[in-house]
């Protein structure tokens, strides 16, 4: 045989293998930095959450020390924008996991944005209305076709539907206006709005606001809020996505342990944007594990279809969102195996009754 049909086996032996066995395997297997958009910001755009396992986990840096060791950088970018800002992120491939509230995120899957929902972060708590200390309001009657203060786009205005339609209103009643929590605040304070959903005591002790009514405990006003992955970085880094959900059950396990509550709301409170005596105050009769929950129970779903189905009725979104493949639980499920915190957290039914 000569030796140019020698050489022509040997690459024709080399190029079979190759299409058999596939390239090897490379030492990139996992992502430069891990993207984490968080969808808000502390007083005066301060880089920091509140009020769930998710803003404790950035406050402690677990997700930094789980993957310092491989080299890998967390980039935690937080919007003061809220939810619109985090969509508008994600849309210019910006992110890799953020969290959301059931509005921008249910607006955002509306336009094409693809993400998987691994988390569940937030849910129940009391809801507030509140008017300026010298407002002569005893009822939302008395407010009609005056201003109310919002933030446009995000849960809090679904919520603000809600609340409405439970009195026999809509928005169309009033002069809805979009304002963040600072301004909305700082609006309350000079009578520049009449009125708005926000955590009151803090403005009741510097007496510049009250209460008008005070909704406890329910589920169907109140909404879900949740953590996602973009389809591209889930494909990709599977086993990243599992540390990632492993290394935020283990923040949600010491945000449930009752002995941490002080220091809990102490470290949300950093942020400015909920005082700490607002934490004390408005978690009262709440245990930390129900309203921190991570679970993708019977309630997380219901609550998620009903606020598809609130989006569109109160013309919120344009097109439907179908919740079939949205929702992906391996992660969750087996992170809970592994951690052996099956059980831990009760789950709630369609109602917000715990299960027996």
């Amino acid at each position: 045989m000569s030796i140019a049909r020698i050489k022509s086996l040997i690459v024709l032996t080399s190029t079979l293998l190759f299409a058999v066995l596939g390239t090897p395997a490379r030492a990139e297997d996992k992502p430069a930095e891990i993207r984490i958009a968080y969808p808000g910001a502390g007083t005066g755009g301060r880089p920091l959450g509140t009020g769930s396992f998710f803003a404790t986990a950035h406050l402690k840096g677990a997700l930094e020390q789980e993957f310092k060791a491989d080299g890998i950088k967390v980039k935690w970018n937080f919007y003061p924008g809220a939810g619109p800002a985090v969509n508008e992120a994600y849309a210019n491939g910006l992110v890799d996991f953020a969290g959301h509230g059931d509005l921008p995120l249910i607006v955002g899957r509306s336009t094409g944005l693809k993400h998987k929902i691994i988390l569940s972060y937030g849910r129940f708590g009391n809801t507030y209305f509140v008017v300026p200390a010298g407002s002569q309001a005893k009822s939302l009657a008395d407010l009609k076709g005056k201003r109310i203060a919002t933030f446009k786009g995000t849960a809090g205005q679904l919520s603000l539907a809600r609340v409405l339609e439970k009195y026999g209103y809509t928005e169309k009643d009033f002069k809805v206006i979009s304002m963040d929590t600072d301004t909305t605040k700082a609006a309350l304070a000079t009578g520049d709005i009449d009125g708005a959903l926000i955590s009151p005591f803090d403005l009741e002790a510097r007496g510049v606001a009250r209460r008008l009514f005070e909704i406890k405990r329910d589920p169907k006003i109140t909404s879900v809020s949740t953590f996602w992955v973009s389809e591209e970085f889930e494909k990709k880094y599977p086993q990243i996505v599992q540390r990632v959900v492993n290394t935020l059950l283990k923040s949600a396990v010491w945000n449930a342990d009752e002995k941490n509550r002080d220091q809990i709301f102490k470290l949300w409170a950093q942020s400015g944007s909920t005082p700490y005596a607002d934490y004390v105050k408005s978690w009262e009769g709440y245990t930390l594990k129900e309203r921190n929950s991570p679970l993708l129970d019977e309630y997380y779903v219901v609550s998620l279809k009903k606020a598809i189905d609130e989006s569109r009725r109160y013309k919120l979104i344009r097109r439907d969102v179908d919740i079939n493949g949205w929702i992906e639980p391996k992660y969750l499920n087996a992170g809970l195996k592994e951690l052996k915190l099956e059980g831990f957290w009760p789950e709630y039914d369609a109602n917000g009754n715990p299960k027996s």
